[in-house]
């Protein structure tokens, strides 16, 4: 079917890279962006979309994508999405926004479909360790996407060991201040003495050891991205003057009188269950809604099993980059059933462990050990081993304190003990 010339002018002189697509999935026009960032290769020209695009043999919605086309087909409307795109410089996440032509009928016969590379360039891919194609990794990618350019706080959830804090530097180098710092506060692995001091600085003298004056991370931060990770953590008498901070931009060093400012991009993150929080009381209602105007829910491993082999694969080659490393099926396969409940850090540790035990290129399925008691992937005690009591009582409370992320203080709660008793029971 042939295009006006008009529409095909008019598609060269756009600086993106656009194709028109007729109801059947087929390129039917290339400007000229798309033939620079995507290869000179006319071929591309009465193929699909999707062949081009995905190399699949059928559309993508029946690959387990979420199809642009299909959206637009459906409401009428433009549609777009986050997917990974072929290209000659390998594989490179794309946001796909297509919009629907109308004939003088009403009806839906070409789509215009317009690639952005995420924040404005290519990004490496995968974006800075962050390694999916599922759905829930896409979805995930795609509010990080639209929420990279914007100014808003946005709150991080997720289990740990999800990638929390390379999302947040996934946000930062998604925002026009990537070229300031990015600056990450561990609320977790501060002491409530030193938070004040760390996030504000001091002046010499304000107390005992204050030999001169230190720059706060606030300060560091201006321009840039501040990341406050498990801001859950934080104790209420210092979430009051984070609170301050947030809300007038400004603060002063630990003795200090002058007031400074700070215009930072405010990301934070936390494991916990912080609407929870509020309700007990020990999270401020006001800081709360001030740090989650744009909450991101990071899935959790044992819900995206189908990026364990991308994930492995990207994981060996960065441990292991002297030599070509794979999984038997066999040992993926035991992947595969395994929970996760360490997720990406906990297959990072088995993959790590697993290079050390096998001396070729082959990781079998006994390699996947997650420490010195040869445990399985999954966790279970094998039938013909037979262990002291105290033994199994302290492989369940690593089991135990692993899925709540590392905090004692909450599975001691939920086991009617004492953080004292649960330090002696762990060993």
């Amino acid at each position: 079917m042939p295009l006006p010339t008009e529409l095909l002018q008019l598609l060269d002189a756009l600086p993106e890279p656009r194709i028109v697509v007729d109801t059947a999935y087929r390129i039917l026009a290339a400007n000229a962006a798309y033939r620079r960032e995507f290869g000179q290769d006319p071929s591309v020209i009465g193929q699909t979309c999707y062949q081009v695009s995905h190399h699949f043999d059928r559309p993508c919605d029946q690959c387990g994508e979420s199809c642009p086309r299909q959206q637009a087909w459906e409401s009428g409307r433009p549609s777009r999405v986050i997917h990974c795109h072929h290209t000659p410089r390998g594989e490179e996440f794309v946001e796909v926004e297509l919009f629907p032509l109308r004939d003088a009928g009403g009806n839906t016969t070409l789509f215009v479909e317009t690639m952005r590379f995420l924040g404005g360039k290519c990004l490496p891919t995968p974006v800075l360790g962050m390694v999916g194609r599922s759905s829930s990794f896409l979805q995930m990618l795609e509010l990080l996407e639209r929420a990279g350019p914007s100014n808003t706080p946005i709150l991080l959830l997720g289990e740990s060991g999800t990638g929390k804090e390379l999302a947040a530097q996934a946000l930062h180098q998604l925002s026009p201040r990537r070229d300031r710092p990015f600056v990450p506060v561990d609320c977790s692995g501060l002491p409530e003495t030193l938070f004040e001091s760390e996030l504000f600085g001091h002046e010499k003298g304000a107390f005992t050891g204050a030999t001169q004056r230190k720059t706060g991370l606030a300060e560091v931060a201006d321009g840039g991205t501040l990341f406050l990770d498990e801001i859950g953590d934080l104790p209420l008498t210092q979430q009051v003057k984070l609170l301050r901070l947030l809300e007038t931009g400004t603060y002063r060093r630990v003795g200090g009188v002058e007031t400074l400012r700070s215009d930072f991009r405010l990301v934070a993150a936390t494991h916990r269950d912080l609407q929870r929080m509020v309700e007990e009381g020990t999270f401020r209602r006001d800081l709360y809604y001030r740090i989650s105007a744009f909450p991101v829910r990071l899935p959790p491993l044992r819900e995206r099993r189908e990026d364990l082999p991308l994930l492995v694969d990207y994981l060996l080659e960065r441990l292991a980059p002297q030599r070509t490393v794979h999984l038997s099926p066999e040992a993926m396969s035991r992947l595969m059933e395994h929970d996760f409940p360490g997720n990406v850090r906990e297959l990072r540790n088995l993959l790590e462990r697993a290079l050390l035990l096998t001396g070729g290129d082959t990781i079998e399925a006994r390699h996947l050990v997650e420490n010195s008691e040869q445990r399985s992937p999954s966790g279970r005690t094998s039938e013909e081993e037979i262990v002291p009591l105290d033994e199994v009582e302290r492989r369940y409370l690593r089991r135990a304190l692993e899925r709540l992320g590392g905090d004692k203080k909450a599975l001691a709660a939920r086991l009617g003990i004492s953080e004292r008793t649960l330090y002696r029971k762990l060993g």
